[in-house]
């Protein structure tokens, strides 16, 4: 039966052998799982209830929930094709949730690496120089997203009113205020800017050329500034979103606000941000109390 299966897949799908070979695995495991419960079971007479009680025991062997769900993925797949031979009647596994997948908390900097890299005396005067430092301080400032960045025109940087009015997803615009610091970065960037390069097509930020810069230049020398001040193996322009959110929330900015900065449509997608401070007031209690 589980054979016919493999050679399905193999023959008549054309999946890989590391595939076929996965699959043969994975039902393996759920074969020996119902013969283990000596209740009579075989493939014909499994009910959904025998396919939890294996999805429980893999979770309690410390399997991934994205192992678990490739697994009664792989089940799901052999009983349709059961059904279809007229092997099998039903489906056990049709209407089985998998575990929910874990979602990693946001990476963010530390505050004190923030203020190392950003650390005027680290940096020349140079052109390149003077725009990494200006466009790490405006992700750390703005929490603006990458693409938001990359198309912004000198006149969408209002100095009198200390404002930047970025467009995001969907085309949605909104104002994101600045401080004093990053508006006096901003005009001795565009200052040197002016100097060193004739611009194309009014970007506030280019290249030496004066063209606008793509994701991959910003990238690059966001990643390539974290690297010597964090050890996080993410150093990306979204790590400076998260650097961002995160702060706010640490000096006491309400949730609906944050939200409302970063261009989030659900308070639900700000929310995950307050998981990752929480974690930083264990790890500071656990560090910090002498009796955590």
């Amino acid at each position: 039966m589980v054979e016919g299966f493999l050679q399905y897949l193999r023959y008549e799908r054309n999946y890989s052998e590391l595939t076929v070979t996965s699959y043969g695995k994975d039902l393996e495991d759920f074969q020996d799982y119902f013969q283990s419960l000596d209740d009579g079971l075989s493939w014909i007479n499994i009910d959904s209830d025998v396919v939890r009680g294996w999805m429980e025991s893999m979770m309690d062997r410390g399997n991934s929930a994205a192992s678990v769900n490739r697994r009664l993925s792989a089940l799901r797949a052999f009983y349709r094709y059961a059904m279809r031979t007229g092997i099998a009647d039903h489906n056990p596994a049709h209407n089985v949730k998998g575990p929910k997948k874990h979602k990693p908390l946001p990476k963010f900097v530390r505050e004190k690496e923030m203020d190392q890299v950003l650390e005027p005396d680290r940096w020349e005067d140079n052109f390149k120089d003077v725009r990494a430092r200006t466009l790490l301080l405006l992700f750390y400032s703005t929490g603006i997203r990458l693409a938001e960045l990359i198309s912004l025109d000198d006149q969408m940087v209002d100095f009198t009113a200390c404002e930047i009015r970025v467009t995001g997803k969907r085309d949605k615009q909104r104002i994101i205020p600045f401080g004093q610091e990053l508006g006096e970065t901003l005009k001795d960037y565009m200052a040197c800017r002016d100097t060193k390069v004739n611009t194309i097509d009014g970007a506030l930020f280019v290249t030496t050329k004066g063209e606008r810069m793509n994701r991959d230049q910003v990238r690059y020398e966001v990643e390539k500034a974290l690297s010597k001040v964090t050890t996080l193996k993410k150093r990306s322009p979204h790590v400076l979103r998260h650097t961002f959110a995160t702060a706010m929330l640490n000096h006491g900015a309400g949730l609906e606000s944050v939200k409302k900065l970063l261009g989030h449509e659900s308070l639900t997608t700000t929310e995950v941000y307050t998981h990752a401070t929480f974690e930083q007031l264990k790890r500071i209690y656990n560090s910090a109390h002498p009796r955590a």
